[in-house]
């Protein structure tokens, strides 16, 4: 249920937390954004999430934070556990080719910024799915990979089946104006769905 789906998000760039805030508010989910470090551990001891969301560029690879996240992103999942945390680390343009081989060798699933649409929600659709906070990709993402309907690229038949997925050409998702004006359109039915099972105390 989208009231079971707690993110913690922490990044201190205004422009990054209003998208990320828009897009994730979207689908129903609870959102807490943090902008410092330490708020971070704090927001983190408390506990409760399935995904973190954590700007690479205000938590380096040598803090405590990164160390933090790295392990509940390796962590294998307990046997009977409802869910467990995963972590999608965002990695600015300017942080570095080090940076990204760091993530690549430690196999870690991360995104680099500017977020693609597709390829962010994509992602996080992924790594809700290993925690069972959802039992389907969500739906936009599915929207969306009907509409592109196209063959896989060489970049992507060479990286298929490598646990990050993140080099796909993001120039290859296009939508026509008729497709954008169709997915309005359920956005907006969806949207008023979620509104009437609110006035009327459905879950």
């Amino acid at each position: 249920m989208a009231s079971e789906v707690r993110i913690l998000v922490i990044d201190d760039d205004a422009a990054s937390q209003a998208a990320l805030r828009q897009m994730l508010d979207a689908e129903g989910w609870e959102v807490e954004i943090v902008p410092m470090v330490n708020q971070g551990l704090a927001a983190l001891a408390a506990g409760g999430w399935v995904l973190v969301i954590v700007n690479v560029g205000l938590c380096g690879p040598e803090s405590l934070l990164f160390h933090m996240l790295r392990e509940l992103a390796l962590a294998e999942p307990v046997e009977g556990e409802k869910a467990r945390v995963r972590t999608l680390f965002l990695v600015p343009e300017m942080a570095g080719q080090e940076v990204e081989a760091a993530l690549e060798r430690d196999r870690l699933p991360y995104i680099v910024k500017p977020l693609h649409l597709h390829d962010f929600l994509e992602r996080v659709s992924d790594l809700l799915m290993e925690t069972s906070a959802i039992a389907a990709p969500i739906r936009k993402v599915q929207y969306m990979s009907r509409s592109v309907g196209r063959a896989k690229t060489s970049s992507e038949k060479a990286t298929q089946g490598r646990q990050t997925q993140m080099f796909t050409a993001r120039d290859e998702y296009q939508m026509t104006e008729e497709e954008i004006t169709e997915y309005e359109r359920q956005e907006q039915e969806e949207t008023q769905r979620k509104k009437k099972k609110r006035d009327i105390g459905l879950p």
